[in-house]
């Protein structure tokens, strides 16, 4: 298991609120594994993550979700190729 490249802080990546707090893999289904060993994860609060229409599983989610997924790609981009990236997720988000 590897630490979010992304943040440091355990606290929401959108609101940073401290509690009710979800480990968020960015790149779900077969990718979830990935996302775990590369560290394309973040803590959101039920709010951001799953428990409201906004969060990034709910029905208005989409925009937060690609914003997640482009983040990831950026900080992978700061050690490796994009097409290392591509190589591994299948695609570019940016």
């Amino acid at each position: 298991m590897m630490d979010s490249i992304i943040t440091k802080s355990k606290k929401c990546y959108v609101c940073g609120a401290v509690t009710n707090l979800h480990c968020h893999h960015i790149f779900m289904g077969a990718n979830r594994k990935i996302s775990e060993d590369n560290g394309f994860k973040v803590y959101l609060c039920g709010y951001h993550h799953n428990q409201s229409n906004d969060g990034v599983h709910g029905n208005n989610g989409h925009e937060l979700d690609m914003w997640l997924k482009q983040e990831a790609q950026r900080r992978y981009e700061k050690t490796h190729s994009r097409g290392d990236f591509i190589a591994l997720i299948g695609r570019s988000f940016l």
